[in-house]
């Protein structure tokens, strides 16, 4: 009995240490995060001009709201630590903000919520699982948290049912394709070239295909 227990606990110590943050999470996660605030800020400045394309189906243009719910879905993946998703996304609403938004301090607020949608997700699958399908869900948590978001406290809380169902339907797609499936690809991408060496994201995806499943 006395072996057992002893052979058990430092593989137990170590499921533990691995929540604990490093130096090199909250540098690579702070990265990320001011990066993709900058890709925020542009994704902002294109927003009108690619709405107004998408006008020939009211509520379609919730199909760009994945392009402010990658940063979440990204940190979250590469990190793989409580809270990576929620900092990254925070991180990034912030940037984008201080750069300059038409949206001001709200901007902040959709973060926060975003990166929660995401976080949530990561979280049920207690920070074990980080396949492809548990990417896509994540950007869908984030899409339904700006869906959600968009349709009950901006203008769009004033129209009518039919076009809120379907910018939150799209805002959910959009966060499933840009963040979801973009992310996780991002993050396969990167781990090839050795760049992620330093997390298990690096070393899971350098050594053979990860599973999508």
């Amino acid at each position: 009995m006395h072996t057992t227990i002893t052979s058990t606990r430092p593989d137990t110590a170590k499921k533990l240490r691995n929540y604990r943050w490093r130096v090199v999470d909250i540098v690579v996660a702070s990265v990320i995060g001011v990066a993709s605030g900058v890709i925020f800020w542009a994704w902002g400045l294109a927003w009108s001009p690619l709405s107004a394309i998408l006008t020939f189906t009211p509520g379609l243009e919730g199909l760009l709201a994945g392009g402010w719910l990658f940063a979440g879905v990204l940190g979250g993946l590469v990190i793989r630590k409580p809270g990576a998703a929620l900092y990254t996304e925070v991180i990034a609403a912030v940037v984008s903000m201080l750069i300059g938004t038409q949206w001001g301090f709200s901007t902040l607020i959709w973060g926060l919520v975003e990166g929660l949608g995401a976080e949530i997700i990561l979280a049920l699958f207690l920070y074990a699982n980080w396949r492809l399908g548990v990417a896509l869900l994540a950007g869908a948590g984030a899409g339904v948290a700006v869906g959600f978001l968009d349709t009950t406290f901006t203008s769009y809380a004033a129209l009518d049912f039919g076009y809120k169902a379907v910018y939150f339907v799209s805002a959910v797609v959009s966060g499933t394709v840009l963040a979801g499936l973009l992310s996780w690809l991002a993050v396969r991408g990167l781990a090839r070239t050795g760049a992620l060496s330093r997390f298990a994201a690096g070393r899971e995806g350098s050594r053979a295909p990860a599973a999508i499943s």
